[in-house]
């Protein structure tokens, strides 16, 4: 991935560090030879202005770069993961389902590394990249129109608790920042000109994703089993999580409503890593006419790659399968499918010097 752009202002200057790192696939598309790809990536580096948006053909090819990130590249999960380093409930009174439960997590956390480095880990940073497909919003039964091409992009994701993290995202010119400071989650992207979007503190999606072991651990504590699955010629155990109404409650705002929401993951009956992580969630939406509209979320992330990293086991690449379904009393039953690649670069642990002030959320009048 390239970390540094040449000064090509002073032959002789010093490289500027680039914020967030980007596929050289990405910097290849940005032109036909070095100069101009420099030249390119220069002028969009400082063309993060309002005028630049404003224009109707770069504001719809922006809006639908942002809504991939925020569907598939920056989801949030509508839970709070338990803080502090404990990974361990007692299985008096509970149910055989739940108790089984309890002895998967217990196993999985052996394969991650164990208590002992799990715990010895109190901060992180990790930088990757991801690539991104999509179909057009369509009718459910009729057939897809897949684009041709990928988006590209890169990520930088810093986090110190469940709590507190924060992400930057860069896809095909189009930047995301989100991230929690365990009052509230916000989220703003590069040409968004209203106010920065928040709401109640939640943990990003990929870190349940083979990159945060304990806040798996800790989610899936509550979980139950309820029985047995081959996933890709692997036999795993299914662990489901039910989100509660006042969790869903909390988690609302005022002009949508969490329905409901389910978690599944699937762990290696021999290994004990998750190999598949699920989630399903429906949304009830108010439109500006005061229509209600549906919005129904099912994700899929197989994990791949582990490898262990100052004795943790961290997913080093995988994929997530999005299908979205929207639907109301005016609005048709349209179906969209969204997939991610993605590939972590570097992963560090217990960052130097890292406080909650880093997890700040941005001022309005911010650039990015």
């Amino acid at each position: 991935m390239r970390k540094l752009c040449p000064n090509i202002d002073k032959e002789d200057g010093l490289e500027t560090v680039l914020e967030v790192p980007i596929p050289e696939e990405m910097f290849s598309s940005m032109g036909s030879n070095p100069q101009l790809r420099l030249q390119n990536m220069l002028t969009w580096m400082r063309a993060q202005t309002s005028d630049k948006w404003s224009q109707p053909a770069i504001t719809g090819r922006i809006n639908e770069l942002r809504f991939l990130l925020y569907l598939v590249g920056s989801p949030l999960i509508p839970l709070q993961v338990q803080l502090g380093h404990s990974v361990h409930k007692p299985v008096k009174d509970s149910s055989i389902q739940a108790s089984t439960a309890k002895y998967i997590v217990q196993q999985y956390i052996a394969a991650m590394g164990g208590p002992t480095a799990l715990n010895a880990v109190h901060s992180m940073c990790v930088t990757g990249q991801v690539k991104i497909k999509a179909t057009e919003f369509h009718q459910s039964d009729q057939s897809k129109n897949v684009k041709s091409s990928d988006e590209a992009g890169g990520f930088v994701l810093w986090q110190k608790d469940p709590d507190l993290w924060c992400l930057e995202l860069v896809v095909s010119g189009c930047k995301v920042v989100c991230g929690s400071n365990g009052n509230l989650s916000w989220r703003l992207s590069s040409n968004q000109l209203s106010p920065v979007t928040t709401g109640p503190p939640r943990p990003l999606r990929r870190f349940l994703q083979g990159l945060d072991p304990r806040s798996t651990a800790n989610l899936f504590l509550d979980a139950t089993c309820i029985g047995e699955k081959i996933i890709g010629n692997i036999d795993c155990f299914i662990l489901k999580l039910e989100t509660s109404p006042a969790i869903r409650e909390a988690q609302s705002g005022p002009n949508y409503e969490i329905i409901h929401h389910t978690i599944w993951g699937y762990f290696c009956q021999r290994s004990g890593l998750m190999i598949q992580f699920e989630d399903s969630r429906l949304l009830s939406m108010k439109t500006k006419d005061d229509n209600e509209v549906f919005w129904e979320t099912s994700t899929e992330s197989i994990m791949e790659d582990y490898k262990y990293v100052d004795g943790v086991n961290i997913a080093h690449g995988g994929r997530t399968r999005v299908t979205v379904f929207r639907y109301g009393e005016r609005s048709a039953n349209h179906k969209r499918e969204i997939e991610e690649r993605w590939k972590i670069e570097e992963v560090d642990f217990n960052v130097w010097g890292l406080s909650a002030v880093h997890f700040t959320p941005p001022t309005t009048d911010v650039k990015m």
